[in-house]
């Protein structure tokens, strides 16, 4: 049951940086849009969109294969905790009732604290994680 749940974790996590790596991509100005509008415009430049969507691709795929999970794993770890941390105001008060307002708040955003979660748990039991490619060539060693 371990194994198949992290597992799980490696493809629910690994696919959302993938999506989020092909948006900035295929259309940086959407990603460029989400960055004002909720991130503060931390990574809105132009110029960085497609570079940065090809690591984030690289790192959601290398995260499903379970490959070179020592370094990927607190990659993804990175972009998902900063992220939910960017959007703090909105894991705090998803009804919009002290931080945001009515018009401001966005319950959409509240997975991301699981998402968060789900990374720390996979990285904290990446030697368990037995259905991943890096094991299976140590097996095969």
């Amino acid at each position: 049951m371990k194994a198949a749940s992290l597992l799980f974790l490696r493809i629910s996590t690994g696919s959302l940086i993938v999506i989020w790596g092909l948006i900035k991509i295929m259309s940086p100005s959407s990603a460029i849009g989400v960055s004002n509008k909720y991130y503060g415009g931390l990574v809105s430049a132009e110029m960085i969109q497609t570079p940065w969507g090809i690591l984030q691709v690289a790192i959601g795929l290398l995260t499903l294969l379970g490959l070179f999970r020592r370094f990927i794993y607190p990659a993804q770890a990175l972009i998902l905790c900063l992220g939910a941390l960017a959007i703090w105001k909105y894991l705090l008060d998803p009804f919009g009732l002290y931080l945001l307002t009515e018009e401001t708040r966005n319950i959409l955003f509240f997975p991301s604290l699981g998402m968060a979660a789900a990374t720390l748990v996979i990285w904290a039991f990446r030697d368990e994680d037995r259905l991943s490619l890096d094991t299976a060539l140590r097996r095969g060693r």
